[in-house]
C-alpha cells in the first residue's frame, strides 16, 4: 500500500516527492540587538547534512525545507563562494531527498543595506545565480522559496525586533520585500524557466477582546492583514509592485500553537471558543487563491508535539474533504534547536541536537504519531 494520500478530484499535480516533508531551522538575520544567528551551524546540520537528510528519508521525509546562507555565500558584492552549499545541494542527492531552497531566509550579507534602494538588484544577482549553480550541480532546476515569511520579516523590522532598515513608514519594508520578491522570481525564472516557487506565510487569527464594532474592526483589519504579501504577489493588490498569479506556484503556510491571539492581548488557548479551527483557515485560503497549497511550518514544544501534530494531521485531512488542495506537511524545525533570543534549548521537532558521533536521537513518540498519520492519510481516513 502506498504512504501517499489518495489525491482528491480535481487536485492539483503535487510538487513533492513527499507529503510528509522535514526543515531545517535555517535563518541567519542579525538581532535587534546586532548578534549574528546562524542556526545552520548552530544546529550542526551544516557538517551533517548527509546524515540528516538520509534520517529523514529513513522516516519517508523525502521533500525538505532547508536555506541557503546568504551572508556567507556573497562575500563581497558580487564575489560568491559556492562551496558550503555545494556540499548540501550534494548531499541531498546522495540522501536521495528533494530540497525546497530558500533563497533568502531573514539574514542578508552586512555590505547589503536591505533598506536601501538598490536592495532589489543585489537579491536578483544572488538569487539569479544560485539557480545556476543549481542547475550546474544537479542538471535539474530547483524548487525555491525566494524570501521566507515576507509577513514576520516586514513586522520584525518595522517593531525593531530586526535591525531596523529604511524609512520607519508603516508597510514600507513589506513593499520593499515584494518588490525584490517579484523581480527575484523573474530573474530566476529567466535564468531557469523550470523554477517552481514555493512561498511560506504566517497563518494567524485575530479575535476581539470584546464585541465592540470598533474592536472587532480592528482585530478583522489585523487578520486580514496576513493575507497582504500573498495578494501583493499574486497581483490581487498593489500590482504596481509587479505581482502576477505565476509569481507563487504553491501557497506556504507557517501555523504553530502561537499563531491566534487577541488583538492586542494573549495567546487564545486551543479549545477556547474563540480558537478557530484549522481547517477553517485552509478553506479560506484555498477559496481565496485557488492555487495548491502546504504547511510549510508546524510543530509544538516538548511534550506537546505528537499531540500538535495529531491535531494539525485531523485539521488538514477536514480540510482536504472540503476541497483544499493541501499537499503536504512540514515538520518544522526537524531538530532541536538554541532559541533565537537566549540560546536556549527548544526541543522540539523529531531529531535531538547532535551528539558526538555526528548522530541525533530520534524522539520516538513525535515518529510513532507521524507513522500512525501517514497510515490514516494513506486510508483516506477524514
Amino acid at each position: 500500500m502506498s504512504n501517499e494520500p489518495a489525491r482528491l478530484p480535481g487536485e492539483y499535480p503535487s510538487e513533492f516527492a513527499s507529503f510528509f516533508m522535514a526543515g531545517f531551522e535555517c535563518s541567519s538575520h542579525r538581532r535587534g540587538d546586532g548578534v549574528r544567528l546562524d542556526l545552520n551551524r548552530a544546529t550542526a546540520h551544516d557538517k551533517h547534512a548527509l546524515g540528516d537528510y538520509r534520517s529523514c528519508a529513513a522516516l519517508g521525509l523525502r521533500t525538505i525545507r532547508d536555506g541557503l546562507r546568504w551572508h556567507l555565500i556573497e562575500t563581497a558584492p558580487g564575489v560568491f563562494d559556492w562551496s558550503g552549499w555545494i556540499s548540501m545541494i550534494e548531499a541531498a542527492h546522495a540522501a536521495g531527498v528533494q530540497v525546497v531552497w530558500d533563497i533568502f531566509h531573514y539574514g542578508s550579507p552586512d555590505h547589503v543595506d536591505q533598506g536601501a534602494p538598490d536592495f532589489t538588484e543585489a537579491y536578483v544577482r544572488f538569487a539569479a545565480e544560485a539557480v545556476r549553480v543549481h542547475r550546474s550541480v544537479t542538471g535539474v532546476a530547483p524548487l525555491v522559496c525566494p524570501i521566507n515569511e515576507i509577513s514576520f520579516f516586514a513586522w520584525a523590522i518595522e517593531v525593531g525586533y530586526f535591525p531596523r532598515v529604511g524609512p520607519k513608514k508603516r508597510g514600507w519594508f513589506k513593499r520593499q520585500l515584494v518588490r525584490a520578491a517579484v523581480a527575484g522570481v523573474k530573474a530566476m525564472r529567466d535564468a531557469e524557466p523550470d523554477c517552481r516557487f514555493i512561498w511560506a506565510e504566517p497563518l494567524i487569527h485575530v479575535a476581539p477582546r470584546d464585541h465592540s464594532r470598533a474592536e472587532q474592526r480592528r482585530a478583522e483589519n489585523v487578520r486580514q492583514g496576513q493575507f497582504e504579501a500573498y495578494d501583493m504577489l499574486t497581483g490581487r493588490a498593489e500590482p504596481e509592485l509587479g505581482g502576477s498569479k505565476d509569481c507563487v506556484d504553491v501557497i506556504g503556510l507557517n501555523f504553530y500553537p502561537h499563531n491566534q491571539w487577541y488583538f492586542q492581548g494573549p495567546t487564545i488557548p486551543m479549545g477556547h471558543h474563540e480558537y478557530r479551527a484549522l481547517s477553517e483557515m485552509l478553506v479560506e485560503v484555498a477559496e481565496r487563491y485557488r492555487k495548491p497549497m502546504f504547511i510549510a511550518e508546524t510543530g509544538a514544544e516538548g511534550s506537546g508535539r505528537p499531540a500538535w501534530l495529531h491535531y494539525v494531521c485531523d485539521e488538514v485531512r477536514d480540510a482536504m474533504s472540503r476541497g483544499a488542495p493541501v499537499q503536504g506537511i512540514c515538520l518544522y524545525p526537524v531538530t532541536a534547536y538554541p532559541g533565537w533570543d537566549n540560546l536556549r534549548h527548544a526541543e522540539v521537532g523529531l531529531f535531538s541536537t547532535i551528539h558526538a558521533d555526528g548522530s541525533r536521537s530520534l524522539r520516538q513518540p513525535v515518529a510513532d504519531e507521524l507513522d500512525r498519520q501517514r497510515r490514516l492519510f494513506a486510508a483516506g481516513v477524514s
